[in-house]
């Protein structure tokens, strides 16, 4: 049912659609991720037009237990780190050994990366790893972080799945990288972040579709 496309990014087309041009229709909604300054866009337009939500800056949690491998883990935490400086990369292991591993892993990895300067700073501002008792307190503290990215990286995560109330995308297995869904697996790379999960949910056809009540 699409009729137009407009070939256009940027604050100044939040700018555009939201207030219409000579040459760019006036919209009901906007909708999508950005930079900074698109989300900047889409805050101040809010009102008069429609927004899915504030998105940014990037988030991911792993949960990880001694089945968990520490390099993997290390390359998913990093693979996040680089998106820029304000991500968010948090480990909690219920294992001592592994938060060791991926501690050194990541060292080792960081200096191998094309923006390993942004990761560097992301990781060293905003990144932890933390030793928890076991994968129900993970559980516990994931759902209080409310993250946008969460990866269960545990021998049976669908025990605990049930346990999650608080996240924009889960990945279960150490097989289910979060890059997946990004680049691959979906359903969408557009997630709600700030821990906004806890009262919201990430872009869907339902972000397209109006309820009316009706009375008599």
């Amino acid at each position: 049912g699409v009729k137009k496309i407009f070939k256009i990014g940027g604050a100044h087309a939040i700018g555009a659609f939201a207030f219409g041009t000579e040459t760019f229709p006036k919209v009901n909604k906007i909708v999508g991720p950005g930079n900074a300054y698109v989300a900047e866009a889409k805050k101040q337009v809010f009102g008069n037009v429609g927004i899915d939500m504030f998105a940014g800056p990037s988030e991911l949690l792993i949960i990880a237990d001694d089945t968990a491998n520490p390099e993997w883990v290390a390359i998913d935490l990093l693979s996040q780190a680089e998106h820029d400086e304000n991500a968010k990369c948090i480990l909690l292991t219920s294992s001592n050994s592994i938060g060791k591993e991926v501690d050194r892993e990541l060292s080792k990895i960081l200096e191998t990366l094309k923006r390993k300067e942004i990761a560097k700073k992301s990781w060293h501002k905003n990144g932890a790893i933390i030793v928890v008792k076991d994968v129900n307190q993970a559980a516990k503290i994931a759902n209080m972080v409310a993250p946008e990215h969460l990866e269960l990286c545990i021998q049976n995560p669908e025990k605990i799945l049930s346990k999650i109330k608080n996240a924009g995308s889960i990945f279960c297995g150490s097989w289910t990288p979060e890059a997946i869904g990004d680049y691959v697996g979906g359903p969408n790379h557009v997630l709600p972040t700030s821990q906004s999960s806890k009262f919201s949910s990430g872009l869907s056809v339902m972000d397209f579709l109006t309820r009316t009540s009706i009375l008599k």
